[in-house]
């Protein structure tokens, strides 16, 4: 899952980006309204976190323009102020939630799921694939009854592959959902990780789950063969 930050106090900025990425988000962060929207419009973005009180464009704004050009994006606005009014303006331009600073971050992190669970169908709580099973809130993987220890990043790429279970998913939608705006595409960083994932989801177990087909990417599939990684 990517997130949009758009927050413009740094240490904010970077205590709210490290706790999300320690619970395997990606996250991209912007300091003022105008390297929002230009994010968002460059980008494919499952949550958007807006601060109202921003630079150049306030969040009022920057919702606004999301809204008119068509983007459904989730958006949870964060704010200082704990005006109804102002509760009142974000949900009318089309903010999805609403939290009043200052908040625990684990109430961000309820509301934070709880926005990307909408769509319950499209989003279940346990994803399986042959005997890979994936709890998305506890994020535990097992294979069979072994539990398969992964980090934050291991484990979004597998279960964004997971989500994607029986289709080819190129390396472009791995970076744009897995990884962040600075990531390079000509890093081999993706395959590294593949591999890393094979280690520890396929090696000594049968079927192969996780498949690379040259020149297209990657599919989790049940039955598949390891390609060329």
């Amino acid at each position: 899952m990517r997130i949009l930050l758009v927050e413009d106090e740094p240490s904010a900025a970077r205590m709210l980006a490290k706790g999300l990425r320690e619970q395997s988000y990606a996250v991209d962060v912007a300091a003022d309204g105008e390297a929002a929207l230009a994010l968002a419009d460059f980008n494919d973005y499952d949550l958007v976190i807006l601060d109202i009180m921003l630079p150049r464009r306030d969040g009022f704004a920057v919702c606004r323009e999301l809204r008119s050009s068509g983007s459904a994006v989730p958006v949870l606005m964060l704010t200082a102020r704990d005006a109804v009014q102002d509760r009142v303006t974000g949900l009318d331009l089309g903010a999805d939630d609403y939290l009043v600073k200052p908040f625990d971050f684990h109430e961000l992190l309820a509301r934070v799921r709880a926005l990307l669970r909408r769509g319950q169908a499209l989003r279940p709580a346990t994803i399986e694939v042959a005997d890979l099973r994936l709890d998305t809130r506890s994020h535990q993987v097992r294979r069979g009854r072994a539990e398969v220890a992964l980090t934050a990043k291991e484990y979004a790429l597998l279960e964004y592959l997971a989500r994607r279970a029986g289709e080819v998913v190129s390396r472009a939608e791995i970076a744009g959902h897995v990884w962040e705006e600075d990531f390079d595409p000509f890093s081999n960083l993706i395959e590294v990780y593949i591999q890393r994932l094979r280690r520890k989801v396929d090696d000594g177990r049968e079927p192969k789950l996780i498949r690379t087909l040259r020149g297209e990417g990657y599919m989790l599939m049940a039955g598949g063969a390891e390609g060329d990684a």
